[in-house]
């Protein structure tokens, strides 16, 4: 094998690992929103099984009311009170950090 041809495969090889390596996994979290704080960006959010059902398309509420920081996420339609979210976060520290909020509610109304 050429030397060029190795020093290739090997910095491939390389690349596939250190990618693959730092992948991180983002839990997700789904249900209401009961308060979106702007100025701390703080989403407060009443969290959903998913036991769904005709009578509850995004699942039943557990009763768990969590709160995630959203200072870096990436937001869709700009989420509400009463509306339906999803977020993908990760732990940070004390808090759960979103990585991205979609708001379930409203991108379901706008394909109707």
């Amino acid at each position: 094998m050429k030397p060029n041809k190795l020093f290739y495969l090997t910095f491939f090889a390389i690349s596939v690992a250190l990618m693959v390596g730092s992948a991180t996994a983002a839990e997700v979290s789904q249900g209401k929103c009961i308060d979106y704080d702007r100025g701390t960006h703080q989403i407060t959010l009443e969290e959903y099984d998913l036991q769904f059902s005709d009578e509850h398309p995004y699942g039943m509420s557990t009763g768990v009311q969590t709160v995630f920081d959203v200072t870096d996420a990436m937001i869709g339609i700009a989420p509400e009170p009463g509306d339906i979210l999803r977020l993908a976060w990760v732990p940070k520290a004390e808090a759960k950090s979103a990585l991205r909020v979609m708001n379930v509610s409203k991108q379901d109304l706008r394909k109707k």
